[in-house]
């Protein structure tokens, strides 16, 4: 039997769950990394079937994918590779390992979901709520388990766990000037919806990620 008295950073892992709530073990990471991801690019499904964007790189990523019609997991993978630079420097090696699966499994996921969903008709309020949600949800589960979907995220993660300001704040500030440059490729109606997403995304973390309730970073 474990002692009570004993710390709780002290206590072994129980088989492959960890008696510690602040530690994951191998196994809890990595369903972590992987429901994650499976939940971000069915969020980005759903913007993307109705022709929408989001903030940060992924947003960029959109942006050419629409304009050029590259690839948009390829796009997503190739935006985010200046950022692990930063991410290796400031928030270690653990955490940028983590960050570059979550981005290869989303670019990855986001190329083959096609094959196994299909939506016939989708309104882009819907897709925008949705997507939104979903994207919120998927990169709750990957801060949870120390770990982004790069690019902004890797900043303002880093900013919150060092400044006290909430990532879900800082990303939105990035997002109001991707959505800005929108309404040079996209229809105003269409970046409005996409405005509308984006929104509920950084709210959904700001109000659901805080450094006092999980510690992402140490």
């Amino acid at each position: 039997m474990t002692d009570k008295k004993t710390p709780v950073s002290q206590k072994k892992t129980l088989g492959f769950y960890s008696a510690d709530p602040s530690q994951h073990t191998l196994l809890e990471d990595s369903q972590g990394l992987l429901t994650g991801a499976l939940v971000s690019g069915l969020g980005f499904y759903f913007l993307n079937r109705v022709g929408l964007l989001t903030g940060g790189t992924a947003g960029v990523a959109f942006l050419v994918h629409y304009a050029f019609h590259i690839s948009f997991g390829l796009l997503f993978f190739i935006v985010n590779l200046p950022f692990y630079y930063l991410s290796f420097r400031r928030l270690g090696l653990a955490f940028s390992a983590k960050t570059f699966l979550a981005i290869g499994l989303v670019s990855v996921i986001t190329e083959i979901e096609g094959r196994f969903l299909v939506i016939d008709y989708l309104h882009p309020f819907w897709g925008a709520l949705m997507g939104g949600l979903l994207l919120g949800y998927g990169l709750l589960a990957l801060y949870r388990h120390r770990a982004s979907l790069g690019g902004v995220g890797i900043l303002a993660i880093y900013i919150q766990e060092r400044f006290g300001i909430q990532a879900g704040l800082i990303q939105l500030a990035f997002d109001t000037g991707v959505m800005a440059a929108a309404f040079l490729v996209l229809q105003p109606d269409v970046v409005a919806w996409s405005i509308l997403g984006a929104a509920i995304l950084n709210l959904f973390l700001a109000v659901n990620h805080r450094s006092d309730r999980y510690i992402v970073v140490r």
